[in-house]
């Protein structure tokens, strides 16, 4: 199972760390490539940032780019994502998934498991 933590009301400009846990049994959080995804009200499924296995390379959304930071440790079988210089736009629900997939996508029917997600709200 998968479940983001971290979210919250925060102004324009300001920063958030959201978290993404892995729990119970199953293969380990290393085995799983991890994608970030948000969802604003009336809008699709987007996605935000993914890393592979080995956190070795990463990946992020034009929108994000050089705001947003996404990290693993796998020793807390923990996923990170670092926002800096928060928007309005940035307001969403944020999820994190996994995918068995050999690459990272941005597509979410690539991924497998999904969390139920975690609320950010900028505030103008």
């Amino acid at each position: 199972q998968l479940e983001e933590s971290g979210g919250e009301l925060v102004q324009t400009g300001g920063s958030l760390r959201l978290s993404c846990v892995a729990s119970g049994p199953g293969l380990p959080l290393s085995s799983y490539i991890i994608g970030w995804f948000r969802q604003a009200p009336g809008k699709e499924l987007e996605f935000v940032a993914g890393i592979s296995r080995n956190g070795g390379r990463t990946y992020y959304a034009n929108s994000v780019k050089g705001r947003f930071t996404i990290s693993r440790s796998d020793a807390e079988s923990t996923v990170y994502l670092h926002m800096n210089t928060l928007k309005p736009d940035d307001t969403a629900a944020y999820y994190c998934a996994a995918s068995t997939q050999g690459l990272v996508h941005d597509t979410p029917s690539t991924y497998d498991w999904w969390g139920p997600g975690t609320q950010v709200t900028v505030s103008s």
